[in-house]
């Protein structure tokens, strides 16, 4: 029998704010997470891009001393947001056997594997840290998540790519089903506003190069887009079964309807521009969730802000839903937030929670000029969605042609 399966708790650090809390009603208000860097490492490498979107809280004032000298970045901002989420959720009592943690990452420990290579080239070989591995294992945020509330049945990390923490989530859905665990914290994070993958990101084009105006660098669907904005942070969902969320008097938020998980087998960085694969996954995510095309209330769309990716995900969406596409809702929240790369699906899953929660969809900042070859219905300011039954589909593509949807149902 299918079990239902709901969210009951939510966490987040992001550009816009140091909670969940904080990062809706920031992203609801039409802010931006880019800033310029304030770093001399900028000037020193000359980057030619020197801006990002960057947590809006140092972990550093919220995590103890001694948990920021042992967790790369990327652990910090999972544990912090793991944390939020599990408090919100009630601090549930749970055998730790029957707790799970279905984590994520794009690129992992990419601070401590480059500052280590740095200090064995200037420093020798003695002066690496002996926790240098744990640090920057893509594992180590799910396991410093996992060994902070003591879930023992099992710890999984998902790398793929930019759709990694959407397929986190329907990992954690599938394993629910099984029976394997009753209590999940599913999620994602990232931290690689490093020079480096800026560098990288920058060579290849993929990054906007308005420095001069940060704020308005991302800029889903307009004409003038040239990139997208490299984004920080984590977000953590708290994913367990209804009768167990009843059974303990938990607030519900939403009702997790699964998900799917496709592969474009096209190119390593670009889409497939026909979005076939990625129009497969949207149709089996809402078949698996025993609905209709019609049903889809709001779409939260991947919308990295790229000339080639915003345009192939359209087309996607078109194959999938035809003429019914031009009356739903669409935002694209990397707008606000950046791109957390790994971490991306699962705060712009928490995003799509919060608007059927709050029956509201969040806007999509900086489209001036909406580019005539992308005829979406997308929302520019909090626009109320309808009363009664709402479905919302939330949609994360990766490198290496992953492609990953969720969906969820209000309730």
């Amino acid at each position: 029998m299918t079990k239902k399966i709901v969210i009951t708790g939510i966490g987040a650090t992001s550009p816009l704010g140091g909670t969940a809390s904080e990062s809706w009603s920031a992203l609801l208000a039409g802010e931006s997470g880019a800033r310029p860097l304030d770093y001399d490492w900028v000037a020193e490498t000359q980057l030619p891009v020197t801006f990002a979107a960057q947590a809006r809280v140092s972990p550093s004032e919220i995590l103890a001393r001694h948990e920021t000298k042992r967790l790369d970045p990327s652990s910090q901002f999972a544990l912090i947001a793991g944390r939020e989420a599990w408090a919100d959720a009630g601090s549930p009592e749970v055998d730790p056997d029957r707790l799970a943690v279905d984590w994520s990452t794009g690129i992992g420990g990419v601070w401590t594997l480059l500052d280590a290579w740095d200090t064995l080239r200037e420093r020798g070989p003695r002066r690496v840290l002996p926790m240098t591995v744990p640090m920057l294992m893509p594992n180590g945020p799910g396991a410093a998540i996992g060994m902070d509330l003591h879930a023992r049945a099992g710890i999984r990390t998902v790398v793929s790519a930019c759709a990694s923490s959407t397929e986190a989530l329907v990992n954690a859905y599938d394993r629910l089903q099984a029976g394997h665990a009753d209590i999940i914290i599913a999620g994602g994070s990232e931290a690689a506003i490093h020079p480096l993958p800026i560098a990288a990101f920058a060579s290849m084009q993929a990054l906007s190069k308005r420095n001069d105006d940060p704020a308005r660098a991302s800029r889903p669907y307009d004409i003038n887009r040239d990139g997208f904005v490299l984004g920080e942070g984590a977000a953590a969902l708290v994913v367990e079964t209804e009768e167990h969320a009843r059974a303990r008097g938990a607030r519900i938020y939403a009702e997790l309807l699964g998900g799917a998980v496709t592969s474009d087998a096209y190119h390593i960085t670009a889409p497939d521009p026909e979005g076939s694969a990625a129009a497969r996954a949207m149709i089996t995510a809402i078949r698996n969730a025993g609905a209709e095309l019609g049903d889809v209330s709001h779409i939260n769309a991947h919308a990295t802000s790229t000339p080639v990716g915003d345009i192939a995900e359209y087309n996607a969406l078109r194959r999938v839903f035809g003429d019914l596409l031009d009356g739903i809702p669409v935002s694209a929240t990397k707008a606000s937030t950046g791109h957390l790369l790994g971490g991306a699906g699962a705060i712009e899953a928490l995003f799509t929670v919060l608007a059927l929660s709050d029956r509201v969809a969040p806007p999509t900042i900086n489209l001036t000029d909406q580019d005539p070859s992308i005829p979406l219905d997308v929302v520019t300011s909090p626009r109320a969605l309808p009363s009664g039954d709402l479905l919302a589909i939330s949609n994360s593509f990766g490198f290496g042609g992953h492609n990953a949807v969720v969906a969820f149902r209000s309730v």
